[in-house]
């Protein structure tokens, strides 16, 4: 009998995850000359906002951190989330976008090789196998460029802190939900960069903020942080770090799309290989993987039939005996209900 590791509907919301982070990348350059770190917090704390209400409507009671919970967060929210993003402001200053942009490419490669492990499970071979594949077709999407030591060095941040949006979340998933990790690491990183934006740009660093640029903050806030970061971490939690980490591969593709849809041109020759070569890595990873149900010859041995006469009985409860034992409250589902304190 054949079972599949992970259905294709797991891996929708993660695809669908990468498709809107990809396709913000022509909106956030009109962030370019905002203030970063203002302008970032307040990204991140409206996000925290529009999490907890639509939470609160799905029936969602998010639970406070609690012991090392807290640090695997915090780690979360100042890589993946301030850290990140001053790699990439001030990478672009000292190498060109595509060097970044090839650096957060291996991400599927760092997934795939520790995200098992913080599963506790060996990595797959799959995928080990289909994460180069992946790499080489966005380095072709995004093109290779011209950089000094320093941007490799930030370059480099900028991978460490995109694997460990993901690779942090790992240990808190189960218990807190795709909902509650988006939840604290928006929050977190929200106040961290806020702390950061007042020194560092001035209290009054929010007027400088246009209109347009508020406009491509609140997109990047409700689609790009409260919606994606949910879907994003549904299908890690679904299928695991390694093989969701392949799905980073489509952030290019559709930041490819979207600059061809806002009337940059058609994409060269190059372009069109590397979103080929994705696709191939996408299914030599994603493809389900057949486990053969091997019947052992003691398995299959018949043993000796009941005489026709006899019957198998077993004993009855006692008249005062009950089939359940220790019931749940009548207002709780499942025993992961009572691992508040809820938000």
């Amino acid at each position: 009998m054949n079972t599949p590791s992970a259905s294709s509907a797991q891996l929708v919301p993660g695809m669908i995850g990468m498709i809107l982070v990809g396709s913000s990348v022509t909106v956030s350059h009109t962030l370019v000359d905002a203030p970063l770190f203002t302008t970032q917090a307040v990204r991140y704390l409206a996000a925290t906002l529009i999490l907890v209400l639509i939470a609160r409507l799905a029936g969602v009671r998010p639970v406070w951190p609690r012991g090392r919970e807290w640090l695997w967060l915090t780690g979360l929210a100042v890589t993946g989330l301030v850290l990140f993003n001053v790699a990439v402001v001030r990478g672009v200053a000292h190498a060109e976008p595509a060097v970044i942009a090839v650096a957060v490419a291996c991400v599927p490669l760092v997934l795939g090789v520790v995200g098992p492990v913080l599963e506790r499970r060996r990595p797959s071979r799959q995928v080990l196998v289909a994460a180069p594949v992946v790499m080489a077709g966005a380095v072709l999407v995004e093109g290779t460029g011209r950089t000094d030591t320093a941007g490799v060095a930030w370059a480099g941040l900028a991978l460490g802190c995109e694997a460990a949006f993901t690779l942090l979340a790992v240990p808190v998933l189960a218990r807190h939900t795709p909902w509650g990790v988006s939840i604290h690491a928006t929050w977190i990183g929200g106040v961290l960069l806020a702390v950061l934006g007042v020194p560092l740009e001035g209290p009054t660093a929010v007027r400088e903020v246009t209109v347009s640029q508020w406009a491509a903050a609140g997109y990047l806030t409700l689609m790009v942080t409260a919606v994606a970061f949910v879907l994003w971490y549904s299908t890690v939690r679904a299928v695991g770090s390694g093989r969701a980490g392949l799905l980073t591969g489509i952030a290019p593709l559709a930041a490819a799309v979207a600059d061809a849809a806002s009337g940059t041109g058609m994409p060269g020759p190059s372009v069109w290989l590397g979103i080929a070569v994705v696709i191939v890595g996408l299914v030599m990873g994603l493809r389900p993987r057949a486990v053969r149900a091997e019947v052992t010859p003691a398995a299959s041995a018949t043993t000796d039939p009941l005489p026709l006469n006899a019957s198998v009985t077993t004993d009855p409860l006692p008249p005062n005996a009950s089939a359940t034992t220790n019931p749940l409250p009548s207002n709780l589902t499942s025993p992961l209900d009572a691992s508040g304190p809820y938000l």
